[in-house]
């Protein structure tokens, strides 16, 4: 085996398939042969594109840590890698970053090499590295879990979300009480307590499946990933949980806006995912569900005719949403509460919320259908837009 000869990875032999280091790598081996203009160009496209012309070693280092191999599977598992493995590693970090520290492309005319992530520095020692790198594994995870805190789910797989909600909690006002509930079965999940899988329920509008992506906005750093997944694939459920069996991090199984038929298949296979509701310390997945009704299961005026039928569909009902540990109920806004929110959103928009604004705000609720976080929302942005524009709010 040749050293120096970057084909020569093992471990970290993925980044070969990265776009902009394989160009970068072509450039390099076969810049002084006749295609020598066609493979800058391929290069500096990828490099431009990439927006790394000006630390192309961050973006280096940046691909190394996401790449999931051997290595970073051990550590994200919290197992001891090998001293074999270990070796392998660290032997092919060192030829990356001497092999791009002195790019033979460009001269420095065209993109800067830049300086290795603080998180790849080797001046204080190889053991110093590995402990840290392997402690890094272990708190975010490895490959797409490091880069994404939230997935999809398709075809069998998980699909990372590449812009999801940035709404934070602070942004969410009123329902103080149901946000804290929520809040504090999440922290026992994370730090491997018993928990509950949860049900939020409650009118539209009332900023129930905010209050979760803002609770994994608040907690991604500390392990908390999120896969929504659609009610048509509920029955993948237990393909789902399979995928990440054996992930260190805590997995929230999302399902938006739950409704199901008495007849549905999906019944019995949710009940079966529900099933032991209080998890232990190695339980990585919880469920949790938004709906507007709280027994989920529709009810159809046939059902109500039938004296006897009505008994067994109640106890069919309360047999799916009593699965769950945790019921969260978001009330409807009244009045009072509703203009409470839209002074909050005011003032953090930098308006007065005198008695012309809490009027219209109340006449935008009556005009939209009815009063609730989401309208005020909805008011407050109206009211942003026409300040700047300077003209009066009309709707």
């Amino acid at each position: 085996m040749e050293e120096n000869n970057i084909l020569s990875l093992t471990v970290l032999r993925g980044l070969l398939a990265d776009g902009l280091f394989a160009a970068f790598c072509a450039a390099k081996e076969n810049g002084d042969e006749g295609r020598a203009p066609e493979l800058y160009g391929r290069f500096f496209n990828a490099l431009y594109s990439g927006g790394a012309e000006e630390n192309f070693a961050a973006y280096v280092c940046n691909a190394i840590l996401y790449d999931e191999n051997a290595f970073s599977v051990c550590c994200a598992n919290g197992k001891a890698p090998s001293p074999f493995l270990v070796n392998a590693y660290l032997r092919d970090v060192k030829l990356i970053l001497s092999y791009i520290a002195q790019p033979s492309c460009g001269e420095g005319e065209y993109f800067a090499a830049g300086k290795p992530a603080a998180l790849f520095d080797l001046s204080k020692g190889d053991e110093r590295f590995i402990a840290r790198i392997k402690k890094f594994y272990k708190r975010y995870g490895c490959g797409q879990y490091i880069k994404y805190r939230a997935f999809g789910y398709e075809n069998g797989q998980l699909v990372p979300v590449e812009s999801p909600s940035a709404i934070t909690l602070a942004e969410l006002k009123g329902y103080e009480q149901e946000k804290a509930q929520i809040d504090s079965n999440i922290v026992n999940f994370l730090k491997g307590l018993p928990f509950g899988n949860m049900l939020l329920y409650g009118d539209r509008g009332t900023g129930k499946s905010s209050t979760i992506h803002a609770m994994l906005n608040k907690y991604w750093r500390d392990g908390l990933r999120i896969i929504e997944l659609n009610k048509e694939n509920m029955l993948d459920l237990p393909k789902v949980k399979q995928l990440i069996l054996k992930n260190p991090l805590k997995f929230i199984i999302f399902i938006d806006d739950l409704s199901l038929n008495e007849d549905d298949d999906k019944i019995s296979g949710l009940k079966a995912a529900l099933e032991g509701s209080v998890a232990g310390s190695t339980a990585n997945t919880m469920i949790v569900a938004t709906s507007n009704r709280r027994h989920i299961v529709k009810e159809s005026f046939t059902d109500r005719d039938n004296s006897v039928h009505v008994s067994d569909s109640l106890q069919e009902q309360l047999s799916l949403s009593d699965r769950f540990g945790i019921t969260v109920l978001f009330s409807s806004t009244d009045k009072a509460h509703y203009l409470e929110i839209v002074r909050s959103l005011a003032a953090d928009a930098g308006l007065e919320a005198d008695e012309k604004l809490c009027a219209l705000a109340e006449r935008w609720a009556l005009v939209k259908g009815g009063r609730s976080p989401r309208r005020a929302k909805q008011f407050v942005d109206l009211a942003v837009s026409c300040k700047k524009r300077g003209t009066e709010i009309d709707f």
